[in-house]
């Protein structure tokens, strides 16, 4: 099971052990906003002078944040590419990590831009609410409309990073948004993995149904019918909120995390974005 879900199910398990004997009901589990930003934005940190290493082209892009942030991208191209993928990582692992996925994406013709959040990799600063992990995507989603136009942006989303995505579609014109196992809500997921568990004030809600809705370009859900993380029946549920040539794709036997590695996903890939070369 992906480890950030495996915390909060630890946590909500040690809180209702500890209630045991008690009077008080585990109905009453609580969790604060702030404990739970530490858990499905975890930060897995790197020195500042850290040196990326892979055996492929890519180049180290610093954005500057209203709030004089820094974060950290990095950009994989593609020989001849016009199109881009801007990719929203899962909650596990930074770009040092994520890069290794890069030629899934630059073999079929697409630049790969890939951003940390913050407290992740080389980007400064710590996650403290949904509005600032949004804007710092629409800060990558600037920068990329900038340089190659809005219609040759792809946005994808996985996991932890749905929510982030489905806000660009919903906030701008991409081509294509591709969606890998995202949730119907963030209290929608939470209610699933630990019914007992309340969030209280929570500053991260990412309501996944609501901006479906709004969004104008093509939408793709990808799930794993196997996920053990984010239930397969959140896609099942967003699927029913796709207008007419969106499209829903289940992965047999598929977990949470190996996406690139699955042939289905490989070929449903191709058959998505084509080769552009």
């Amino acid at each position: 099971m992906n480890t950030t879900f495996s915390r909060i199910l630890i946590f909500a398990t040690v809180m209702a052990l500890n209630f045991a004997g008690h009077a008080q009901s585990v109905d009453t589990l609580k969790m604060t906003g702030r404990e739970l930003g530490s858990q499905i934005f975890s930060q897995t940190p790197l020195p500042s002078d850290y040196n990326f290493n892979f055996n492929y082209s890519f180049k180290e892009i610093k954005l500057r944040t209203a709030d004089s942030i820094n974060l950290c991208a990095l950009l994989f191209p593609s020989p001849k590419a016009k199109d881009v993928i801007l990719y929203l990582h899962g909650s596990n692992g930074a770009a040092d990590v994520w890069g290794k996925i890069a030629p899934v994406y630059t073999s079929i013709g697409y630049d790969f831009f890939l951003l940390d959040y913050r407290g992740y990799g080389k980007s400064e600063g710590k996650v403290v609410d949904e509005q600032q992990v949004c804007m710092d995507a629409q800060l990558a989603y600037d920068t990329l409309k900038a340089r190659y136009g809005e219609e040759r942006i792809i946005v994808i989303g996985q996991s932890i990073g749905t929510g982030a995505a489905a806000f660009l579609a919903a906030n701008n014109h991409p081509k294509k948004l591709i969606l890998q196992a995202p949730y119907y809500s963030i209290e929608d997921w939470i209610h699933e993995l630990a019914p007992n568990l309340q969030i209280v004030d929570n500053p991260f809600t990412f309501e996944t149904y609501k901006k479906i809705e709004q969004i104008s370009c093509p939408i793709v859900l990808i799930h794993g019918d196997a996920d053990d993380a984010v239930y397969y029946g959140s896609s099942q549920k967003l699927s029913k909120l796709l207008k007419d040539g969106d499209e829903f794709i289940t992965l047999k036997s598929e977990g949470h995390n190996d996406f690139t590695k699955n042939q289905q996903y490989l070929k449903a890939l191709k058959d998505l974005l084509g080769w552009i070369l």
